[in-house]
């Protein structure tokens, strides 16, 4: 167990990533606290992994709600090894649709929050010489059109780590590393394309240039990758940043290599 005795809170573990990274950080020997504004489905994961999962309720849009949760953790376990910075608001928006209430409510969740938790953290991860991790994701380098707010906050996350990575790790002892994850197949992510108008068995239709290996990343995938980082293994490495993709981010052309279905 790579994760032994550790206290870990994991910020939008209700579904998806956060689900897999609360099960695995819990299969490897930690005690993790859940988060998620959905109470239902985040106390459906707490007695799944109970006795060794706390709840706590909270809408990272609230800038008060940082300090709650790791209050919360601290109250549940008495200390704090590791913060995980997964919740995230995923939202269409390009240059059109992104006003000025949709650009700040994005901001808010998937920027501010991050800073405010590592902020509220901070003492306690101190004193354990703990770390934390980013989840960010590739749409940092660009993104896509139709993820113009979504891709401009993850940018922003992807900086907060690189300079908090150097910074924390040089004056308090903890590690920041972050991961740029690709397109994972989550119960969010099928959901929204068949909001988009994608027939059911879509995951199963995409062309190749996309989805080379034939079938999308597992959120368990993730989960598997974040162990290292989490544990003392990893140790002294900090301001990493690990692409978790199925191709390279950097100078890829598929058109040339790649066949499209």
């Amino acid at each position: 167990m790579q994760l032994k005795d550790k206290i870990i809170i994991v910020t939008g573990s209700a579904t998806g990533i956060g689900r897999a990274l609360a099960r695995r950080c819990v299969a490897e020997g930690a005690r993790v606290l859940i988060h998620d504004r959905d109470e239902a489905g985040a106390r459906r994961v707490v007695e799944e992994l109970a006795p060794h999962a706390a709840l706590v309720v909270d809408d990272l849009a609230d800038p008060e709600a940082p300090a709650r949760i790791v209050e919360a953790a601290v109250e549940a376990f008495g200390r704090l090894d590791a913060l995980i910075n997964n919740a995230a608001y995923v939202v269409r928006s390009d240059i059109h649709s992104t006003d000025a209430l949709l650009f700040d409510e994005v901001m808010a969740v998937n920027v501010r929050a991050p800073l405010l938790l590592i902020q509220a953290a901070l003492p306690h991860l101190q004193a354990s010489k703990g770390c934390i991790l980013n989840i960010g994701s590739i749409n940092a380098y660009g993104g896509e059109a139709g993820l113009l707010a979504y891709s401009i906050s993850k940018g922003g996350l992807l900086t907060l780590s690189r300079n908090l990575g150097d910074t924390l790790h040089y004056h308090y002892g903890v590690r920041v590393n972050h991961f740029n994850v690709g397109w994972v197949l989550t119960q969010n992510e099928y959901r929204y394309k068949i909001e988009d108008g994608l027939p059911e068995d879509w995951p199963d239709r995409l062309p190749r240039n996309v989805n080379p290996s034939g079938r999308l990343i597992e959120p368990e995938a993730i989960a598997a990758a974040a162990v290292y980082w989490l544990s003392d293994a990893s140790r002294p490495i900090s301001g990493s940043v690990v692409e978790l993709e199925q191709f390279p981010i950097i100078g890829r052309n598929p058109s040339k290599d790649v066949t499209t279905d």
